[in-house]
């Protein structure tokens, strides 16, 4: 973990799980000002400009624990997480790099299983495979299998989907329920049972995306929740734009069973990695037809949570039945080890 005050006295200190604003404060205090990424920093992929055509470029690296999953595996996690960056800004996702770290005695029937799943994936999200790398590390230093996936896409609509483009009166929707990847991941590293297994709604995001933009819906910022869940995308995207946001609890959908698992482990699903869900800030006048757009898409359980509702400061606030409202903070920790 980082600690607070480690930027200012020289001294930063990594460890397993470290995220939320310390992990923000390294990205804009050393990463960003270091490789001058601007406002990249604050996406989840790049915008490009090369000989006239607007790309677009991200890279991520996945480590999870187990390997294989209820609803998925890391081969899969590592297609649909690149192509899911890639979606954020509205790009069409084209061509995927793949470089693994595999630990040395690692199965040959491990590696083919994700290798399968891999190429399913790809297949299923429309992309091209076109290069890629493999290093093996000594027994005991790679946990497996460590991906690595760069991705590049094209930009399919001239205007640009950023948190500055955002707007008071958005509408704030999202895509379906939250917490299923986080608890499927714990449950299967914990050996947990419940009576309805938890599967992850990992999945590609990039026909839901272009299927709103197709229709004329005008997105001005999008982001998946992954690492965080929605509370921490809000409050990133929330200082990203310097607005409030205010949203209604009862709109937030969380399964039976997901909910009883996070009281049963202490978490609170707001926070609770998803891998299939996004959030869209939509102006106001197309938040009805892009939900519409969703659950014809199959995504039933999608809705508009809330609202931008100032740029006086960067906030995140719920409210529930009642009328009562709590802000939803920035965590300086995280509430599991990564996941993703």
């Amino acid at each position: 973990m980082i600690k607070d005050n480690d930027l200012t006295t020289g001294k930063i200190l990594l460890a397993h799980g470290g995220g939320g604003r310390l992990m923000q404060r390294l990205i804009q205090d050393l990463f960003a000002p270091s490789f001058g990424m601007g406002l990249h920093a604050q996406q989840d992929a790049a915008f490009l400009t090369i000989k006239e055509e607007n790309l677009a470029f991200t890279t991520d690296s996945y480590v999870v624990d187990p390997l294989f999953f209820p609803g998925g595996d890391i081969g899969s996690l590592a297609v649909y997480g690149t192509v899911n960056d890639l979606s954020m800004i509205g790009a069409i996702p084209l061509y995927l790099s793949i470089g693994f770290i595999l630990e040395e005695g690692l199965e040959i029937n491990i590696l083919e299983k994700v290798v399968e799943s891999i190429q399913k994936a790809a297949e299923r999200a429309g992309v091209k495979i076109v290069t890629g790398d493999t290093k093996v590390v000594d027994r005991g230093r790679g946990h497996g299998i460590f991906i690595n996936t760069t991705g590049i896409g094209s930009l399919s609509s001239p205007d640009i989907i950023a948190p500055h483009m955002i707007e008071v009166g958005d509408s704030i929707i999202l895509s379906g329920d939250l917490g299923r990847h986080g608890i499927s991941i714990m449950a299967a590293r914990e050996e947990l049972t419940f009576d309805s297994p938890i599967q992850s709604d990992l999945s590609p995001l990039n026909e839901l995306v272009q299927s709103m933009l197709q229709e004329g819906i005008k997105i001005h910022a999008m982001r998946d929740l992954t690492r965080g869940g929605l509370a921490s995308a809000l409050n990133e995207i929330a200082q990203a734009a310097n607005v409030e946001i205010n949203l209604q609890e009862s709109e937030i959908s969380v399964c039976q069973e997901v909910r009883g698992a996070c009281e049963l482990l202490g978490l609170d699903p707001l926070y609770v990695a998803n891998e299939g869900r996004f959030i869209a800030f939509v102006d106001h006048k197309n938040s009805d037809r892009a939900m519409e757009i969703l659950q014809s898409q199959g995504q039933q359980q999608s809705s508009c949570i809330g609202q931008v509702r100032s740029k006086a400061r960067a906030l995140v606030t719920l409210e529930n039945d009642f009328g009562q409202s709590r802000i939803l903070p920035l965590l300086n920790g995280e509430q599991m080890p990564r996941i993703c």
